[in-house]
């Protein structure tokens, strides 16, 4: 089963010298943070706050040549956590046929805020990243760690 999820902040973990994409569901009950270097932040944070480069990033690349082919991005899709590592997968509709793209989930989400695209994850995920050690984390964080994203 999948579950919607929003991109509700980009933060610095300074423990991991990284950078954390935080998703959460529709009703704030389950939360899935994805580890970043700082190259993936930075796109993501263009997207969410709406920056347009001069010239076009990859990601605007990317969803400048489906626009010109007339492909439509239908969702992206957190697959799967493997060794700390997270999987995902682009859906896209071309013509008349759906195709499934393997994808780094940070490349994903910055495609999807720039076509406004729905972001997924199956229970599945949700379920393995949850530890005790996540949950503690988790717990010491203040509203203002989330950053001024809300989308």
């Amino acid at each position: 089963m999948l579950v919607q999820m929003k991109v509700r902040g980009l933060m610095f973990d300074p423990y991991n010298n990284a950078y954390i994409i935080i998703l959460r569901d529709e009703e704030n009950t389950e939360v899935l943070p994805i580890w970043v270097g700082k190259p993936e932040a930075n796109a993501i944070s263009l997207a969410l706050e709406g920056v347009f480069t001069p010239r076009p990033m990859t990601h605007d690349l990317i969803k400048n040549v489906l626009d010109s082919l007339d492909a439509k991005i239908i969702s992206i899709v957190v697959t799967d956590l493997k060794e700390n590592t997270y999987f995902s997968k682009i859906h896209l509709m071309y013509g008349d046929s759906e195709f499934t793209i393997d994808s780094r989930p940070s490349d994903a989400i910055a495609l999807a805020l720039r076509v406004d695209a729905p972001i997924f994850a199956t229970e599945g995920v949700i379920k393995k990243q949850s530890s005790e050690e996540l949950d503690r984390w988790l717990e010491n964080l203040r509203p203002e760690d989330f950053g001024k994203y809300d989308t």
